[in-house]
């Protein structure tokens, strides 16, 4: 497995080296995953996501989206993913889907959600999920995964039963603040993918957040298709 990682890594630098000779905004990530050239590239970073962080998300659409609907959901993504950057306590990247295309993973310190050992949200974060849910409703064209961690304190029967209550719980303020609950996945992760050592405090203390990862569902990709099929006519 880590000679496969390595061998990944290895492609998908020499790729990265190749795109990077012209200049490309996050704009259109989507479109250059959508296209041949970027499939490959696309399907690797799929695979670390996949293996590194057990993160599988996007709807699937049982076939390959162009490069010109990429790139239309990729503005719609950076467009998105500025918004949510102006929420405090939240951590804001650009990732990719199983569909090769952009999407945005949101991840909370379980810190500012939940006091330690609790699943109920605290007072503070209800007004960042607030934040959170009204840039939602601006994209009803897009499904949310809430994934909720831990740290290893603790039995794994408690991690995990935690680890779904956190995420069930943010799930359940996104839906009470207009957003529909067909939209939402939820999953608990327990202490099985850390992000950080769990033998101190601190790696402690990262180790335990909630991750929320925002993608194209089927009718973005519809008519992200459509328009870039009215656009060629």
């Amino acid at each position: 497995m880590k000679h496969s990682n390595k061998m990944i890594t290895l492609l998908l630098c020499g790729i990265l080296l190749l795109s990077s000779c012209s200049s490309t905004k996050n704009s259109t990530k989507g479109g250059i995953l959508g296209g041949a050239g970027g499939a490959l590239l696309g399907a690797g970073v799929g695979a670390l996501i996949g293996q590194e962080k057990g993160a599988a998300v996007g709807a699937a659409v049982g076939g390959a989206v162009g490069a010109g609907a990429g790139i239309v959901i990729g503005k719609k993504m950076d467009k998105q993913k500025a918004e949510l950057e102006k929420i405090e306590g939240a951590k804001v990247e650009s990732v990719i889907d199983t569909n090769n295309l952009q999407a945005i993973k949101v991840t909370f310190d379980s810190g500012i959600l939940f006091a330690t050992g609790k699943s109920d949200l605290n007072t503070n974060s209800k007004s960042a999920l607030t934040r959170f849910a009204t840039t939602l409703k601006e994209t009803p064209e897009t499904d949310v995964t809430i994934f909720g961690h831990t740290d290893n304190t603790g039995s794994r029967e408690i991690n995990e039963q935690l680890s779904k209550n956190r995420a069930a719980s943010v799930a359940g303020f996104l839906n009470s603040n207009g957003i529909s609950p067909v939209r939402i996945t939820t999953e608990g992760k327990s202490f099985d993918e850390p992000i950080a050592d769990n033998s101190t405090a601190e790696g402690r203390a990262l180790n335990r957040r909630v991750e929320i990862y925002i993608t194209a569902n089927e009718q973005m990709i519809d008519q992200a298709e459509q328009e870039t099929l009215q656009q060629s006519n």
